[in-house]
Formats: structure tokens, sequence, C-alpha cells
């Protein structure tokens, strides 16, 4: 092997390794804050992905999520909690509230209309 082979082997390496972080790592959970009148509310700004990713609330309290799109790339024109039979269009750099009571504990997905962009809400028992 000569020298370009040997770089091109060890940059290939690396980009795998940095694909594997990226869409398998390990993510920061958020938990949503609870407001005066006992609302559990975060704000998830979309852009290329969800951020935050990983949403902590309660079970049996009220979730308001608070999605503003930052972009008009046709994949996160929707989210959909199939758990929860929610599904939401997302207009372009507008907030959008989806509301509602988890009623059981677990992790469920949450995915864009093209199930590319994913994220995930773990609700603890009440």
């Amino acid at each position: 092997m000569d020298t370009t082979e040997i770089i091109v082997i060890i940059g290939g390496v690396a980009l795998l390794a940095f694909v594997l972080w990226y869409f398998f790592g390990e993510r920061e959970q958020v938990a949503a804050m609870q407001n005066a009148s006992g609302v559990q509310e975060i704000k998830v700004m979309v852009k290329g992905g969800y951020s935050p990713d990983v949403i902590v609330v309660k079970e049996g309290s009220p979730v308001r999520l608070d999605f503003y799109r930052d972009e008009t790339a046709s994949c996160s024109e929707q989210v959909i909690f199939g758990d929860f039979h929610i599904a939401r269009d997302l207009p372009a750099f507008k907030t959008t509230a989806i509301e509602f009571t988890p009623d059981k504990a677990g992790e469920f997905t949450f995915t864009c209309g093209m199930n590319m962009m994913r994220g995930k809400l773990i609700v603890e028992p009440g």
C-alpha cells in the first residue's frame, strides 16, 4: 500500500465513526418544565433535526410541545407521534403547539413525515 491508499482508508474509517456517532450516539435528555397551570412545556427547534431530540415528561400531566420550524426542507413539514395518534403539519418559520396528556410510561419515537428525522419522548411514571 502506498501513502494515498493509507490516507483514504484512515479517512474512510474516521468518516464511518462520525456517521455512527451522529446517528446512534447518546443524546442529551431535556426535561419539560412545568408552568404555573401545571402544563409540562418545552420548545423544540426543527432545523435539519429536532433540538432537543430527547424530551422527558411525566405520565398523567398535560404536555405542550412548541415546534418551531426554522427551514423549508420538505422532510420537516410534518411531525408524527405514532404511539399517541398525533400528526401535525409544521409551517415554515412558525411555531406549532402539540398538546396531549401521556397516559402510559415508556419511550416513544417521534418522526418527520418521511421518517428520516427522529426524536424520543421519554414518559416517566407519574
